[in-house]
Order: structure tokens, then sequence, then C-alpha cells
């Protein structure tokens, strides 16, 4: 397959792609939250902008997310949005992601476009933020489904980060899922020491990913893609690695979350 073969590619090489450099004053934003409050349902959206869990029931990791509430993973402060990892009276972590969507295929998104966060991420093994789109339909939907990890970081490696195309097939058709991916070598330490923007365009032959608005790989888009794609932003823990030494607290910072739709002969949003 295409996307297989850009795995070996892309994690071989890493190249940059070339081509034509990201013009946001060519889109306009449909979607965004800059978290000066905070706009999160558990499971359903009435009128908040996230919910608190996968709208599919699809949680993970090693620290339970957790639903809004006093004293839970969610705050904001200084227009930006924290995600708390910590572990409760009993011992046990806990953490937060926020999703765009809910099980009905109720959301904000766009099928081609551009999908941005700016973030400070947690320093210490053991973590694992990340900032994805995954497609906009109704939880019992069985069309495949397209996930698109702009960002997943590993905390155990401070110098790198994945990039990664899903698409995923349910039953029986689950041994047609496949994905393709890239890491993206940065300076050690770098991603949380600061804050960094992480972009992803969207178009109906390729699939850019950007870092602070500079492209450092590209994909084909898949044919599965047939739907508006929404963003998650999460802080998990573990994957699979070690989080005795993971520091508790551990915080995802969380300054925007923005999405683009492209405006054919217009000047759109130029915004910072």
């Amino acid at each position: 397959m295409l996307l297989t073969a850009a795995l070996t590619a892309g994690c071989a090489n890493n190249q940059a792609p070339a081509g034509e450099p990201l013009d946001l004053c060519r889109y306009a934003i449909v979607f965004a939250d800059e978290f000066d409050d905070l706009s999160i349902a558990p499971r359903v959206l009435g009128n908040e902008r996230w919910t608190a869990h996968t709208p599919w029931n699809g949680d993970f990791g090693d620290a339970v997310f957790t639903d809004p509430r006093a004293g839970g993973p969610f705050a904001v402060r200084d227009g930006k949005l924290l995600i708390t990892a910590s572990k409760d009276g009993e011992g046990k972590w806990r953490s937060g992601l926020i999703a765009a969507a809910d099980a009905s295929g109720k959301g904000a998104g766009v099928q081609y476009g551009y999908f941005e966060a700016r973030m400070k991420l947690p320093p210490g093994p053991g973590t694992w933020p990340a900032f994805w789109l995954i497609s906009l339909k109704p939880a019992e939907d069985k069309r495949p489904k397209v996930e698109i990890d702009v960002i997943e970081y590993y905390g155990h490696r401070t110098d790198r980060y994945h990039v990664t195309g899903h698409v995923w097939y349910s039953r029986p058709d689950q041994d047609k899922t496949y994905r393709s991916g890239s890491r993206v070598p940065v300076e050690p330490g770098s991603l949380t020491g600061a804050f960094h923007t992480y972009g992803v365009r969207v178009e109906p032959g390729t699939i850019t990913y950007y870092l602070d608005r500079k492209p450092v790989w590209q994909q084909p888009t898949p044919p599965e893609h047939q739907t508006p794609l929404y963003p998650l932003v999460n802080l998990a823990l573990g994957s699979g690695y070690p989080i005795d030494e993971t520091p508790d607290p551990s915080v995802l910072e969380v300054d925007y979350v923005r999405v683009y739709r492209p405006i054919e002969g217009a000047a759109g949003e130029c915004r910072d």
C-alpha cells in the first residue's frame, strides 16, 4: 500500500517536504479555542466546545481520563488550558482528554484544511501527550476511520516526536487497518522548555505535518478519508513505557487549538 511504503521512506529519511509554503491568509478559521474559559462536557456536547472522552469509548493509557470537576484534570489559567496528570488519594493516576465531538457525530471539523495547536509539553519519562484528529461521524458508523497524529510525544525521548496517519477498519475488515508514520528530530528538551505550534494541512492529495509552521513530513491522503476531521488533545501516560518515574503532577499546557478551512480566491484570516 502507498501509505505503508511511505512509512519506511519517512522513518529512514525524515525529509521535510518541498512545495508550496503554508499561507494562512488563504484560510478562514471555523473553530478556535483560545482557552479564556473552560468549556468541557463529560460526554455530550451541549453548548460546550469539548467532551472529556473519546466519542467511541476508546479511552487509553495508564491514567484514567476524568470528567471535568473541581480538583479534576482541567483548569484555565492566563489564557491557557492546563491538563494535569496526577495521582488521586488512592494512588491511582488520573488525567484528561478533550475531543471536539461526541458519539452522535456532532462536533467541529473540516474534511480539508489546516489544524494547529500551540502547546508546551510536560517533562519526564512516562508522559504521553498528543494532538490528533479523527473522522467526524457517529460512533456506530462502521465506515473506515481516519486518524492523524499531529504530534505524539514519549517523555523518555526528548529528542524526537512522532507523526502518524492511521486508517482503522471495523469488524469484519479489521485486517485492512494500516498506518504510516515518521519520527521528527528536535533539539533535546526543546518541546518541554517552550511553547511550539504543531500543525497539519490535509488536502485531497497530501497530508503535510508542520512544526512551528515549517513542514517536517508529508504522506498521501488515504482514499478512505471521506468525512470531516475533528481535533483531540490529551495527556496520557505509559503507552507501554514505565511510569514509575513520571513526575506527579505532570502538566500539559495548551495555548490554543484552531481549525481552518481553505478559501478559494479570497483573503482569509492571517492570525498569529
